[in-house]
């Protein structure tokens, strides 16, 4: 995590303070029921509730001598709560304070990236809303194929999102899971009651099975979820950062007064919002196959996977964070020219319109494969003269092609209009 692409919110969520705070919060519960079942004196829970306490810099010096981080905090927080911390993690192993902890610390992180989520939904809603009549090539291999609307494309980023958050908050239901088991998952030395309680507490459910540690394929698929939300980023970046190049230009990012795009050249407007949240989609993704990695641990437990997630998932989480909200800021922002859209629509002299012409021609009694031929051998005319030739005018003056359609059955055919008129069938599927 570095400040430039962090947001203090979820920063907050995986620092050590708020870790620790978790922590105490997971061992006050527990106390509290074994406490009730008559496993522990009454006096220990209401000793952590008054006292209990802990010191982040005492914690770091105490783990450098005994190389054990939850021993380094029971410490601390025994030297606030006095002879009643004897009784605290009774029964407990170190794994049922840290997965049940990382639940919570998902479950936090998971409840600002639902909020960004529904901000760039919003957005996207709001400006394909604003463009469903905005006509605009449609472009397959980067060549120009057919009319569009500037509306549908954005519909199609926000279905993604969409579908993006649905999974998000399955992912989220899935990873909220308390374990504490004791050793081994055997609940040996710890009543199940007491890992209820602090489930029921914290909002979560009980894992059913979980040997020592919360099985990884929950936190894998969590991982995943996230990794396919940033290509869906990366996938609306790179279309963006396509339509400002120069050539094309039809829509760009917002350029604030003062704003300057090179160091060498006064008059750049460069698409670096979507060029950085292109490279953010990278970092978020390669946390994907770590994730899948760790499913795979020895017997009941062991700790190949905690190096890794306490590195990468604070990492991954906090730049997603940052990588969404630039994201709906692009979105509401995003500058379009519809008179640079109408003027690359109109740039190829009508060869946009050549299946309209193709079908016209088969519905008028040419098979496919001649009208096909006839069609693109008046598309190639025009391909190696744009600027000087139009397809309405080199399809006019083919005797082939005039024996079976009109003047006016050619000036039917190039209406972009028709490329509308189900575009509120789309809408209303998407919006309602």
């Amino acid at each position: 995590m570095i400040p430039r692409y962090s947001r203090e919110e979820m920063v907050k969520i995986w620092e050590p303070e708020n870790k620790y705070k978790i922590w105490l919060e997971i061992e006050t519960l527990a106390c509290e029921k074994m406490a009730e079942i008559g496993m522990i004196p009454e006096s220990v829970p209401k000793s952590l509730r008054a006292k209990g306490n802990f010191d982040v810099d005492r914690i770091d010096e105490i783990e450098r001598e005994v190389k054990h981080d939850v021993i380094a905090f029971l410490t601390s927080v025994a030297e606030y709560v006095g002879d009643d911390a004897k009784y605290v993690h009774q029964g407990m192993t170190s794994s049922d304070v840290l997965d049940t902890s990382l639940a919570v610390q998902l479950t936090q992180s998971a409840d600002i990236l639902i909020a960004d989520m529904e901000r760039v939904i919003a957005a996207l809603k709001a400006r394909a809303i604003e463009h469903k009549e905005t006509l605009c090539v449609g472009r397959s291999h980067g060549i120009h194929a057919e009319p569009t609307s500037f509306g549908l494309k954005l519909a199609g980023h926000y279905e993604a999102f969409k579908r993006g958050l649905e999974r998000l908050k399955a992912a989220r239901k899935d990873i909220a899971v308390c374990a504490i088991s004791g050793a081994v998952g055997t609940y040996a030395t710890i009543d199940p009651v007491v890992e209820a309680h602090v489930a029921s507490k914290l909002g979560m459910e009980v894992e059913h099975v979980s040997t020592q540690v919360i099985p990884r394929d929950r936190h894998a698929y969590f991982v995943s979820v996230l990794g396919v939300i940033a290509s869906s980023i990366e996938n609306l970046s790179v279309e963006i950062r396509h339509l400002q190049r120069t050539e094309v230009r039809e829509a760009e990012e917002f350029f604030s007064k003062g704003q300057k795009g090179s160091s060498a050249m006064p008059h750049k407007r460069n698409p670096i919002l979507t060029e950085n949240l292109t490279g953010l989609a990278r970092v978020v993704r390669s946390g994907v196959v770590p994730a899948l990695e760790n499913v795979a641990l020895w017997h009941e437990r062991d700790i190949s996977h905690s190096s890794v997630e306490r590195t990468v998932l604070p990492d991954i989480l906090v730049t997603l964070d940052f990588a969404l909200s630039r994201l709906a800021g692009v979105v509401e922002k995003l500058v379009v020219y519809p008179d640079a859209m109408q003027a690359n629509l109109d740039r190829l002299g009508g060869l946009v319109f050549s299946q309209k012409v193709m079908l016209a021609l088969t519905q008028a009694g040419v098979t496919r494969e001649d009208g096909y031929r006839m069609v693109q051998r008046n598309a190639m005319k025009v391909w190696d003269n744009i600027g000087s030739l139009t397809f309405i005018d080199a399809l006019g003056e083919d005797e082939e092609v005039m024996k079976i359609l009109t003047k006016e059955q050619l000036q039917d055919i190039f209406n972009p209009a028709d490329y509308l008129k189900h575009i509120d069938t789309v809408f209303k599927r998407v919006f309602g």
